[in-house]
């Protein structure tokens, strides 16, 4: 079996009247090398099925099926969603009966059901989704997943770079923020390795990473992740200020003292448990009524 490289790419956008659209954020891998090390990176394969968001022209789908596992390639724009089977028949031959090419909106998309009825049924598969995700959805889909699809057990995804550095922030750095602590709700993360933007058609002026987001239990199961996304919304939307400016309707003085948080500490300073440990002190000693 044989990737795509940058040669049939282009000539694959030139013979369908195909281009990236800026729109959905496209950019292309043409570096065979690549999508098999993201494949092998992903682990996946005959027991850990893959799903694919946004395929595009299938080169990391090929990469994907070539170990020998079921893949779920899920994409948006019609015109690439109606090519990709033919490339794959042609690349894969009989073996393309073990890719799923299905149209859909990954923000919008029920994927429990999705899911158990590409699988064995209710909880029968943990999926590994591996994806090129373009930069104005990547975060919102990884949180989608992971919030809604429990069969999801892991993501090896490539983002911009500057995204990858947010969702592995730690406490302290200027790069911490929502998506650090929502997605750190769920799930553990670590970046993997760091992607050019010469390996894309077409380039992209930044460059990119592949991360590895595996989930976890929470670190609590007494509160709500709403409830801690909630005050995690607040307190960022005015990161420069006290937590006792931007929380003060929301957590009493008695809360602060009981989750071990002082008033007087900036959002930037609190990791996921820090925040679950305020949201639960808020349920127990709720606000100040002088509030």
């Amino acid at each position: 079996m044989s990737l795509l490289g940058a040669g049939e790419i282009r000539s694959l956008l030139e013979q369908h009247g195909l281009a990236a659209r800026r729109s959905l954020g496209q950019n292309f891998v043409a570096d065979p090398a690549l999508v098999e090390r993201i494949a092998a990176l992903a682990e996946v394969g005959p027991d850990r099925p893959a799903l694919e968001i946004g395929p595009g022209l299938g080169s990391l789908t090929l990469a994907l099926a070539a170990r020998g596992g079921r893949v779920l390639a899920v994409e948006l724009d019609d015109g690439l969603a109606a090519l990709l089977p033919e490339t794959l028949e042609r690349h894969l031959g009989d073996s393309a009966e073990h890719v799923t090419v299905r149209r859909g909106d990954a923000l919008r998309l029920d994927w429990p059901t999705v899911l158990d009825e590409q699988g064995d049924g209710p909880g029968g598969d943990t999926w590994t989704v591996v994806a090129n995700l373009p930069y104005n959805v990547a975060v919102p889909v990884i949180i989608r997943l992971l919030s809604s699809a429990p069969q999801v057990g892991r993501l090896v995804v490539m983002v911009q770079h500057e995204v990858a550095d947010r969702l592995a922030a730690r406490p302290g750095g200027r790069t911490i923020g929502v998506p650090t602590i929502k997605v750190g709700w769920y799930a553990s993360v670590r970046v993997l390795t760091t992607v050019p933007p010469e390996v894309f058609i077409p380039r992209p002026r930044v460059q990119s990473a592949v991360v590895s987001i595996d989930r976890r239990d929470p670190p609590s199961h007494r509160v709500e992740p709403a409830a801690v996304f909630e005050l995690v919304d607040r307190a960022y939307g005015q990161r420069r200020k006290m937590l006792r400016s931007t929380l003060g309707a929301l957590v009493s003085t008695e809360a602060f003292a009981a989750a071990g948080i002082e008033p007087t500490t900036r959002p930037e300073q609190l990791d996921v448990a820090d925040w679950a440990r305020l949201a639960e002190a808020v349920a127990a000693v709720g606000v100040d009524p002088t509030s």
